[in-house]
């Protein structure tokens, strides 16, 4: 699964029947593009503003979307007497508690660009394996994970450049699964078809595929991609899907 984004109820029933549960990151729910009410920024900023907000990025108005945060954080930080970054922290902090809380054991997971990762640690429990830039023998079968998103005009917790990414890829070594967040660069798997826009995937991720032809790769990050599934040689690409949406996990027999 992927992109769980704050589904803490759906996610405590994910693993029923699995030997194997993975999770591909996006844990929070900082904007949700359905419902303007809900998410971080709905709790800290209003759901009005919220609804402004996803307009003006829906519409690629960036600069505009940082000015109307800017405008409106000065009030929020007088009201509550801090500032915005330990505001936020705290709201992402009670929604990690809930989620790693739900989360069943054993589980595997790497981040998504969605994700800061240095608060993890403190929720984690003995059977959940974070795994980013590494493999893990499971039954005899070899899963490669690499996690985060890439610099995108969202700038999202999580953001690195492709060439740190290749470098997480290039670790893994031989796999029969690669794990990761984005999906490789392939047009029909990155258009949104309902937010009508492209979003960022990975060469990198793409010629690794190619080069090595695991038996899978997983992904999620596009919530509605134009494709869910694609062929590339021997290895099918699949979108796991947007567990928020969803509710329900992809489930494989390796």
């Amino acid at each position: 699964m992927s992109d769980v984004h704050g589904t803490a109820d759906a996610l405590a029933a994910a693993g029923n029947g699995a030997d194997m549960l993975i999770c591909l990151g996006d844990m929070l729910l900082f904007l949700d593009y359905a419902d303007h009410t809900q998410g971080i920024f709905a709790e800290l900023y209003g759901a009005e503003h919220a609804r402004t907000y996803i307009r003006l990025r829906a519409e690629r108005r960036f600069d505009e979307a940082r000015q109307l945060t800017a405008s409106i954080a000065s009030r929020v930080t007088a009201e509550r007497g801090t500032d915005m970054r330990t505001l936020t922290e705290e709201a992402a902090r009670r929604q990690y508690a809930r989620m790693f809380g739900a989360l069943a054991e054993p589980a595997y997971l790497t981040y998504g660009n969605v994700d800061v990762p240095r608060m993890w640690d403190t929720y984690l429990k003995s059977g959940h394996h974070v795994i980013d830039g590494g493999r893990a023998e499971v039954g005899g079968i070899a899963f490669g994970f690499a996690g985060a998103g890439l610099v995108s005009p969202y700038r999202t917790p999580n953001e690195i450049s492709e060439t740190e990414f290749s470098a997480k890829l290039d670790a893994l070594g031989e796999v029969d699964v690669i794990c990761t967040h984005i999906p490789p660069a392939v047009p029909e798997l990155l258009f949104d078809v309902k937010a009508r826009r492209m979003e960022t995937g990975s060469g990198a991720l793409l010629e690794t595929i190619r080069r090595i032809q695991p038996r899978y790769a997983f992904f999620g990050h596009v919530h509605n991609p134009l494709a869910r599934r694609v062929r590339i040689g021997r290895t099918e690409c699949v979108n796991v899907g947007h567990f928020r949406a969803t509710r329900e996990p992809f489930v494989v027999d390796l």
